[in-house]
């Protein structure tokens, strides 16, 4: 995979047409149009920036990568403005392994645009992250992860994947033309590596060879060297028999040194017509060295391959002739071995990150890449311990403390199960206290204070026995103070629950009222609420009934002269009878009544 930084689309670069993905989703920073500072530099026109705003550390976090072993190069870019700073220095770490820092005058030598290193990556994402040193601001215009083969400079016993390979150089002699493992048709799975030339490793002191017969051996695995490598050499002289090439190091690490022979010189036929010694900062570390018939054969590539601890600042390496001919060599690898860095564990980096969104940290914290690795640059704010049964960092001190954060504290907090120290005083966090905080038993010091902090303190922080401080003064807390911290304090430890205006229950604070159980505080409250929802019920069939009764009255009052009128009537027909009574006849003598 190859990333052009800053690019909107993908492009594809001359004279290989090789395919460099857009930059998109994968870190922060700023795009901006690029200048290379090398002819070897990809030809690609953008660039990512990383401003100190963003923060010191920035990072690229790359999923979905096939578990197995890389090559990882990043080439260095100038932004394309005058008023930036036309030389940035910065350091490059690679799964929180510190591998370069960039030196002064960088940009005047090719082999130093670029920042080089073999490593297994075994989780499915790579991390490759810049670290601002005050000297400019990081810029990088490509990134490339190309795999190689898993047994790739394999170099003994304390080879493996805690180790990386960091490239110091890589040479080949005899010649003026730069290379790529791509412009000598190389096998891909050779990892496309970048070949200074050097045509002479000093005045006088060698002559250059060259041949355009085929190599054998020389692209077979794990490694697949290009054939055309082998091709060109540089031989001593009768001036300078000894051939020796310096080169500048850094003190006090081990280097895999890695040396290329075939013998392409018309003049050797034969097996032992040269034979030489190996020395590297003068001692002998190869003897006898037979081409002809350590290979097996002219045209016949052999490598040679030790490791050495370097004290000093220089490398020298030296082929001093014994029997025949001169020395001759065709390539030459150095690398620098590093130990890979143990990671932080997975499940407090996660807390950290839940902490981050919670609080809405600030770019300038620059909580990117792992918390604790590279050592020399580790999270803003978090102390860190080397856990060496579990070969895991984890986080044993936090403060965050006077940094304007916003926010709340989440449960996810009680992961930080190593946790020590824990300050976030004087910020504007507010919500609850999680009670989660009590399971992190290791904690020694907690302060909260001058937050705006809310509800009552967890009865949890009651099972914090290591608890010696702890500072929740100046919040907005209420509520009984937990017995159990209360407790505490007759046993020396030191705590702050002051300008809380409704906490209570210690001496220094006032004398709480009868405390009720967080489920008798249910209980009455379901039991409120059930009796005004009961108070509501009979109040609507009160109001119901009186407009029943007032609806009734209403009806009665209109039909009241109907009423009187009828009652009258009857009373007349009543009196009536009465009257003729003694006058009774039938209804043959009265005629047919007409009643209606």
């Amino acid at each position: 995979m190859r990333i052009s930084c800053g690019a909107r689309q993908n492009v594809r670069t001359a004279p290989t047409y090789a395919l460099w993905y857009k930059d998109f989703g994968y870190t922060g920073g700023i795009p901006a149009n690029a200048t290379t500072p090398s002819f070897i530099t990809p030809p690609l026109k953008t660039l990512r920036y990383f401003p100190l705003s963003e923060g010191p550390e920035n990072c690229y976090r790359i999923n979905r990568v096939p578990k197995g072993h890389y090559t990882v190069r990043i080439f260095f870019g100038l932004i394309k403005q005058p008023d930036f700073d036309n030389e940035p220095l910065f350091e490059i770490s690679v799964e929180g392994t510190l591998i370069h820092s960039l030196k002064s005058g960088w940009t005047s030598h090719d082999d130093q645009v670029f920042a080089e290193a073999l490593v297994f990556l075994l989780d499915g994402t790579v991390s490759i992250c810049f670290h601002s040193t005050g000297h400019g601001d990081p810029a990088i215009i490509s990134i490339e992860i190309l795999q190689v083969d898993d047994k790739a400079y394999y170099s003994g016993p304390e080879w493996g994947k805690g180790v990386i390979l960091k490239t110091t150089s890589r040479l080949t002699c005899g010649t003026s033309k730069p290379r790529f493992d791509e412009d000598y048709s190389g096998d891909h799975w050779g990892g496309d590596r970048y070949w200074e030339p050097i045509r002479t490793f000093g005045q006088n002191a060698d002559e250059p060879r060259s041949t355009e017969n085929s190599i054998k051996q020389a692209s077979d695995a794990p490694n697949f060297y290009p054939e055309a490598l082998y091709q060109s050499a540089v031989v001593s002289t009768d001036s300078q028999p000894d051939l020796a090439y310096t080169i500048d190091v850094d003190p006090n690490k081990n280097y895999s040194i890695w040396l290329h022979f075939a013998e392409i010189d018309a003049l050797v036929t034969d097996a032992g017509q040269r034979v030489f010694d190996v020395l590297l900062n003068g001692d002998t570390i190869f003897k006898e060295i037979d081409i002809v018939k350590m290979s097996g054969d002219r045209y016949t590539a052999l490598v040679l391959n030790t490791t050495v601890a370097v004290s000093g600042r220089t490398l020298t390496i030296t082929l001093h002739p014994k029997e025949g001919h001169h020395a001759i060599i065709n390539a030459i690898e150095i690398f620098q071995v590093i130990a890979a860095e143990s990671k932080t564990s997975s499940a407090e980096v996660r807390a950290l990150q839940a902490l981050k969104r919670s609080l809405g940290l600030p770019n300038r914290f620059a909580w990117n890449g792992d918390p604790c690795v590279p050592k020399e640059h580790p999270w803003s704010g978090a102390d860190c311990q080397f856990d060496k049964s579990g070969s895991k960092w984890f986080i044993d001190g936090l403060d965050l403390s006077n940094q304007g954060l916003k926010g709340f504290l989440p449960d996810d907090i009680s992961k930080l199960i190593h946790l020590q120290s824990l300050n976030l005083s004087g910020n504007t966090i507010h919500g609850d206290i999680p009670s989660s905080l009590g399971t992190i038993t290791s904690l020694e010091l907690l302060d909260l204070s001058y937050n705006f902090l809310n509800g009552s303190i967890p009865e949890s922080l009651g099972n914090l026995t290591a608890l010696r401080r702890l500072n929740l003064n100046g919040n907005s807390l209420s509520g009984r103070v937990p017995g159990a911290l209360g407790g505490r304090l007759l046993n020396g430890a030191s705590f702050n629950f002051t300008d809380n205006a409704g906490l209570c229950g210690i001496p220094g604070l006032p004398t709480c009222g009868p405390h009720l159980s967080a489920g008798a505080k249910v209980g009455i409250a379901f039991g409120v609420s059930l009796s005004f929802l009961l108070l509501v019920i009979c109040s609507v069939c009160y109001w119901k009934r009186r407009q029943n009764i007032l609806r009734a009255q209403q009806i009665a009052a209109r039909g009241a002269p109907y009423a009187k009128a009828r009652t009258q009537f009857s009373h007349d027909i009543q009196m009536s009878r009465h009257h003729n009574q003694g006058h009774t006849r039938t209804a043959a003598e009265n005629g047919p009544s007409l009643l209606s």
